[in-house]
């Protein structure tokens, strides 16, 4: 039986308030000063696209408020480049997501050289994103690339097309080139969660006379979600605010134009910095969307199941 003291929870809720009131005025200024450097550029974006701007036309400069939106809104443009991005960011983010899962269990596996294979598995993700770019723009070279060449060797189909030079297949390039440098990232996370999932949890499948099949189903893939979860909020933010693919291997031809590329249009070669500033803020406020959802649904599957470990 537990002895309790006259006046010391009092005296511990005085102690904890005492050092919350610290860790606050400590970490206070850091936080105001992480708010300034974020808020200050979106704060000027958000007042650049409420004027029409333009660095061509000397003098033109006015406040229109939200013209530049509704204009954006009402175009083509931006609906277009809205659909291409989300079919980006929904196809690789799948692929990644199932070819992480397995890539992390086979990390997950005992075996000799496996440290060696956990590092050569991230070389893909280590390389800087232009550089894999160009690296698959000259693989899908219709007359020097060799996925050509193969393709035409073995009579597959494809083997005749110009991949970078048509809309669909232009798609495919990009998000086989996006999946195969940023699933080593996807696996990583959901290795984590791999390794946090205890050998008895296993046994007592295993006693049960569950196959491996049953096991991976009905226990490593529930105990798996809040990684995976994690693991698709990451990806998912990143690839809808892809540019750099895109814009290296076609320019935002043939129907892979992203929203982040639309902005860059009309800010550095259209000159037009109110119109691109509105569509940066669009771009903005649609990852801040997604964000929002993500954390409200899969934020609270992570919730839920780390209240039902700990009951």
């Amino acid at each position: 039986m537990a002895i309790r003291i006259p006046g010391a929870d009092r005296h511990r809720s005085t102690r904890d308030h005492a050092e919350r009131r610290l860790a606050a005025a400590m970490t206070a200024p850091s936080l105001v000063l992480m708010a300034l450097v974020a808020a200050v550029p979106v704060g000027y974006a958000v007042w650049l696209s409420l004027n029409q701007y333009s660095l061509r036309q000397a003098g033109l400069s006015r406040f229109v408020g939200l013209a530049n939106y509704t204009d954006a809104l009402a175009g083509a443009d931006w609906w277009k480049a809205f659909g291409q991005t989300f079919l980006f960011a929904g196809s690789s983010v799948a692929l990644e997501i199932v070819l992480g899962t397995g890539m992390a269990m086979l990390l997950n596996l005992a075996f000799r050289g496996r440290a060696i294979l956990r590092t050569v598995v991230l070389i893909p993700y280590a390389i800087i994103t232009v550089v894999s770019a160009i690296t698959w723009q000259t693989m899908f070279d219709p007359t020097t690339g060799f996925v050509p060449q193969i393709l035409s060797a073995l009579h597959l189909p494809g083997a005749g097309v110009v991949w970078l030079g048509e809309q669909g297949y232009a798609m495919a390039v990009i998000v086989m080139a996006d999946v195969w440098k940023t699933t080593p990232f996807a696996a990583l996370i959901i290795l984590a969660g791999l390794q946090a999932i205890s050998q008895e949890t296993y046994e007592a499948s295993e006693l049960d006379g569950a196959g491996r099949w049953k096991t991976f189903v009905h226990v490593t893939l529930p105990l798996l979600r809040p990684a995976i979860v994690l693991a698709a909020i990451f990806r998912t933010l990143d690839a809808l605010r892809i540019f750099d693919l895109p814009f290296v291997l076609t320019h935002g031809a043939n129907g892979t134009q992203s929203m982040s590329m639309l902005a860059y249009s009309q800010l550095n070669e259209n000159r037009l910095v109110g119109q691109g500033s509105a569509l940066s803020i669009l771009t903005f406020l649609t990852v801040m969307i997604v964000s929002a959802v993500y954390i409200r649904f899969g934020g609270g599957n992570i919730r839920d199941i780390a209240r039902e470990d700990r009951s």
